[in-house]
This record gives C-alpha cells, sequence and structure tokens, in this order.
C-alpha cells in the first residue's frame, strides 16, 4: 500500500543557504507515516494509550536534490516489512516528477519499558490489517 501526501515547505524548514535543513525530511517522513497509518484506520493513538509504542530503531535518508522553500513537495510511504515485532517503512520526497529523497524507518513493537511485544497478541485486529497492507 502507498499513500500520498501534499505539503508546501515552509520557510522555517530552510537554512542559511535557502534550502531545507536536512533534518525536516525525517519530520517529512512523520507525516507520511501519519498518512499511511490514517489510511490503514489505524488508531496510533489508542495503540499507546494500551500500553504499547512505536519507536524508531533505524532510520535513513539518502538526499538527491535540494527541496527549497514554498516547494510543493509531494510525501510518499509505503509499508514495506512487518513481521510480529517491528514494521519497515519507505519514504519517497518528491516535488513534481522529481524526486529530493527517499529513505526508510524501522519501528519496533514494544510496552513501556522498551520490550518487544508481538502485535498479534495485543490487537489482531491492527495486525491483520498491516498484513492486508503489505499484500497490497
Amino acid at each position: 500500500m502507498i499513500v500520498k501526501r501534499q505539503i508546501r515547505a515552509r520557510y522555517n524548514e530552510t537554512d542559511q543557504m535557502g534550502v531545507i535543513y536536512h533534518a525536516n525530511y525525517f519530520n517529512w517522513f512523520t507525516i507520511g507515516r501519519d498518512a499511511l497509518f490514517e489510511e490503514l484506520e489505524v488508531d496510533y493513538r489508542a495503540l499507546e494509550e494500551s500500553g504499547i509504542y512505536l519507536p524508531v530503531s533505524e532510520v535513513k535518508c539518502k538526499y538527491i536534490k535540494s527541496a527549497k522553500y514554498n516547494d510543493i513537495i509531494t510525501i510518499q510511504a509505503e509499508l514495506v516489512k512487518f513481521g510480529g515485532v517491528k514494521l519497515e517503512i519507505a519514504y519517497k520526497i518528491f516535488r513534481e516528477d522529481e524526486i529530493l529523497a527517499e529513505g526508510y524507518t524501522i519501528h519496533g513493537f514494544v510496552n513501556k519499558d522498551m520490550q518487544p511485544k508481538i502485535l498479534k497478541k495485543i490487537d489482531e485486529q491492527w495486525h491483520n490489517k498491516l498484513i492486508k497492507a503489505i499484500k497490497k
């Protein structure tokens, strides 16, 4: 399953050279991840309220071209891997048809004590939604 979300690059996201500061791409990844969960009808807040969290355990971003202030940016997110205790989401950042960056995040399902948890044992419905998203 691939989802897309458009944003406009804001002035406060730029550095002294007038380009989007590199760390802001990770914020854009979060926007893509939120859009993916929304499309899957996954209530992340409800999962947290049940005591399960999804921290980032690994992140990578490859910068290809610079985004600039006021660019219309398309954030693409795709769930590419899912196991019982972790998942991987791939991202692409575009300006029109031009790819600016690509990367991924890996997340683990844990409790408040950061102990790994098997999602299927906690929320089978959410588990099944993620399995279906991988197959699309």
